[in-house]
This record gives C-alpha cells, sequence and structure tokens, in this order.
C-alpha cells in the first residue's frame, strides 16, 4: 500500500512592484480626465448663461444658437451627473464588501 504524502506548499513568490514611470510615459490620470470635464461642463454653462443674457438685453443674438449653447449645457451636466452617480454607487459598493 502506498503511504499518503503530505502536501508540500512552497513559499508565494514576491509580488514585483509595478516600476515608476516617468512623467511623459504616465499619461493623464482619471482626476485630470474628471477634472477636465467638470471644467468643460462649467464653460459651457456659463456660454450658455451669457447668450441667455445677451438675447434678453436684446442684443442681436441668434435664439437658435441661445437654445443650442443652452441645451449642450444641460446635455453636459446630466452627463457628469451621471458620471457622479457611477462613481458613488461604486464606492457604495465597494464600501459594503466585508472582508
Amino acid at each position: 500500500m502506498n503511504s499518503i504524502q503530505p502536501l508540500q506548499f512552497s513559499p508565494m513568490p514576491a509580488v514585483p512592484s509595478l516600476p515608476d514611470l516617468p512623467g511623459e510615459m504616465a499619461g493623464p490620470t482619471f482626476k485630470d480626465h474628471l477634472l477636465s470635464s467638470i471644467q468643460e461642463v462649467n464653460s459651457a454653462q456659463q456660454q450658455a448663461d451669457t447668450a441667455v443674457q445677451k438675447l434678453f438685453t436684446g442684443e442681436d443674438v441668434n435664439p437658435a444658437e441661445v437654445l443650442t449653447a443652452v441645451q449642450k449645457a444641460d446635455l453636459a451636466f446630466r452627463m457628469i451627473m451621471q458620471v457622479r452617480n457611477k462613481m458613488v454607487a461604486a464606492y457604495n459598493e465597494i464600501k459594503d464588501i466585508r472582508v
């Protein structure tokens, strides 16, 4: 009869750390993209506000362009809010993970 041999575990190899990448190779981070998106949304809202003010003060402005600027600002704001909602949902999901 063969005897049962105990299992032999070898120690796990160390996980190599990622090398530090130079600044030009690393590229923009998620934070950079998020901040630039927020700035673009803010800019679109300011442009829409300016266009509406010009329309109400009687300046020579095309109403279709004003409507387009307002709709673009609204759409951009709704999109950034959805990104925020997804980030909050992901945070809550991670927070609820039991360790």
